[in-house]
């Protein structure tokens, strides 16, 4: 351990460090509190031994600091009296010591005051790294919890979250964004066709498109089934158009065979529905996740492979094919 002496009598100070050091602790001696609260907020000290009675700092007000400043890490505290009286015991314990030792002090005493901290130290150690480890497996299960696990994208709950607080913001601020819906052509046929191990995998492979085609700021979720959804923050209906389709080229691109598929291409596709928030305080998220699925709708009944923008969006274009058809 590393023991911190902390008096202003030449004579304890050797004497407590001489202890310390006979028993294999690395110690440092010091002649008043706040040289001592300098060293204790910036070495990592496990054990104080004070007086409580010295310059700057004395030692139940070096007590009180160590406790209600030094959240991180535990330090063991005896403060050291030639005042034996129950009431200065108290009053030191009050403060935050661990323990006491009345002077002249006793070497066995320190010995054992020793023994304890080594104890109450290693335990305070153990409960911040279980404390860590509960954090960080915490951290883990919420993640688990918002992702989805065939994917690895972001589930309908995390969508569902990032979702309420861009509406939020936009409502606040007055910034737009858009959400793009997207669904794999024909993927019950393909399902079927080559069996639920291959739809899973296209259904990875899709995601993973999906996700390396959005960029920077533009988030992928799985919103459930062959469906995937794609949020747009801070653009217009026609950048969240263009968006759209280069994400829909970038699954054709991949040029998966689907060989029952009934119309062309015979390659796995998808079809996208995009709807544009567009400083609309009465629209829901609920609002605008149906304007983008009736999108959606009709780019399948359009042919499949292309993206359309909800009816009525303000700033409009003409629907295109995704790959110019």
């Amino acid at each position: 351990m590393r023991v911190l002496v902390a008096d202003d009598d030449a004579t304890s100070r050797l004497v407590l460090s001489a202890m310390a050091s006979k028993l294999g602790h690395a110690c440092t001696v010091v002649e008043d509190g706040s040289r001592a609260w300098e060293l204790l907020s910036s070495e990592g000290i496990d054990v104080l031994l004070t007086d409580w009675m010295m310059p700057g700092l004395d030692g139940p007000a070096l007590c009180r600091r160590v406790r209600n400043e030094l959240q991180d890490h535990y330090v063991y505290i005896v403060l050291i009296t030639g005042m034996g009286q129950h009431e200065h015991v108290l009053e030191g314990m009050s403060a935050g010591a661990d323990d006491y030792l009345i002077k002249p002090v006793d070497p066995f005493a320190v010995q054992t005051r020793l023994v304890a901290a080594e104890r109450v130290t290693a335990l305070h150690r153990q409960v911040v790294d279980f404390r860590d480890q509960l954090e960080q497996a915490n951290i883990e299960l919420l993640e688990r919890s918002l992702t989805d696990p065939l994917t690895g994208l972001g589930n309908r709950r995390r969508m569902e979250q990032d979702l309420d607080a861009v509406h939020a913001r936009a409502l606040r601020s007055g910034r737009t964004f858009a959400v793009a819906l997207f669904d794999i052509d024909h993927f019950k046929l393909y399902n079927d066709h080559y069996g639920h191990q291959a739809g899973d995998e296209a259904l990875r492979t899709i995601a993973s498109c999906l996700r390396g085609s959005a960029r920077s700021g533009e988030s992928v979720y799985r919103y459930g089934g062959e469906e995937f959804l794609v949020l747009l923050p801070d653009c217009t209906p026609d950048d969240a158009l263009d968006a759209a389709e280069r994400i829909c080229r970038s699954a054709t691109d991949l040029a998966m065979p689907h060989g029952f598929r009934p119309s062309e291409p015979p390659l796995v596709t998808v079809s996208g529905g995009v709807s544009a928030w567009a400083l609309a305080p009465s629209e829901s998220v609920t609002e605008l996740l149906h304007d983008a699925d009736e999108a959606l709708y009709r780019a399948k009944s359009a042919g499949r492979n292309r993206v359309c923008l909800a009816a009525g969006t303000l700033g409009r274009r003409d629907e295109r094919a995704a790959i110019g058809s």
